[in-house]
C-alpha cells in the first residue's frame, strides 16, 4: 500500500459526518461545532469518499492524468468569526417552507465581513447564480469543490487561482436569503457532504497535504 493510500485510509475516518438535526436552538457557537466535529469519530466512509481517494491514489501512481496537478483539502473556517444558524441536513426551509435537504451550513455575520478561500484552488464560477445570489465556486482537484453563496460583493473572477486564506468576497444577503449570512458547501463529485469536518485542519489533512506537496498548510484556525 502506498503512503498516499495509508493516509487516505486514515482520512476516511473524517468522512461526511451524519447530518446534524435542526432545532429551535440552531444558532450555536461555530467554534464549538467545529471542535465537536473534529473530536468525534465518524463510522467508516461512504462510497463517494472511497472512490475519491482511489482516484487520488491513481493520481499519485501516475495511472491517470488530470488538468489539476494538485489536490487541496478544505481545512479552515470561511469566516474569521460567525454563528452557525442552520446545519447541514434536513430542515424546514426558512423561505419556501417544507422539509428539504440543506446542502451546506449557514454562517451568520454582518454584511461586508470578508469571506476566505478554505483551500488552494481555481475559481470555477464567480457570478450571480440562481437562488445562491452572488456566488463563488472553487475547484480544488480530484472532483472536490467548495461553494460560497449570498455574498454582497465578489473579490475574485472565474479562472483565477486562489490560495487558502485569500479573500474571495464579502458576506451579504443576495439571492434567496432572509438576512446577512454565508452559505458554505463542500462537494465531492458533485454531491454535497457535511462541510463541518472540513472547517478545521486535522493531522490527517496535514499529512495528506505533505504527501501531495501542496495545499492545506497551517494549523487549526
Amino acid at each position: 500500500m502506498s503512503a498516499l493510500a495509508v493516509i487516505a485510509c486514515g482520512f476516511l475516518a473524517l468522512g461526511a459526518s451524519p447530518a446534524l438535526a435542526n432545532s429551535s436552538a440552531a444558532t450555536a457557537d461555530m467554534t464549538a461545532a467545529v471542535r465537536d466535529a473534529n473530536t468525534s469519530s465518524a463510522s467508516g466512509g461512504d462510497d463517494q469518499f472511497r472512490n475519491l481517494f482511489a482516484s487520488w491514489e491513481a493520481l499519485d501512481s501516475g495511472a491517470i492524468s488530470s488538468p489539476t496537478t494538485s489536490v487541496a483539502i478544505p481545512s479552515r473556517m470561511p469566516l474569521a468569526a460567525a454563528k452557525l444558524t442552520s446545519d447541514y441536513g434536513m430542515r424546514t426551509h426558512p423561505v419556501i417552507g417544507g422539509r428539504r435537504a440543506h446542502k451546506g451550513v449557514d454562517l451568520s455575520a454582518p454584511t461586508g465581513t470578508p469571506v476566505y478561500a478554505t483551500a488552494d484552488g481555481i475559481v470555477g464560477k464567480a457570478e450571480h447564480f440562481s437562488s445562491y445570489g452572488l456566488y463563488v465556486q472553487i475547484e480544488h482537484g480530484a472532483e472536490l469543490e467548495t461553494r460560497f453563496a449570498h455574498m454582497s460583493k465578489l473579490a475574485v473572477a472565474e479562472g483565477q487561482r486562489v490560495n487558502k486564506g485569500d479573500v474571495i468576497g464579502y458576506v451579504g444577503s443576495t439571492g434567496r436569503s432572509t438576512g446577512p449570512h454565508l452559505h458554505y458547501e463542500v462537494r465531492i463529485a458533485g454531491e454535497a457532504v457535511n462541510p463541518i469536518p472540513y472547517m478545521v485542519e486535522t493531522e490527517a489533512q496535514q499529512a495528506f497535504a505533505l504527501a501531495m506537496g501542496d495545499g492545506g498548510r497551517g494549523g487549526p484556525e
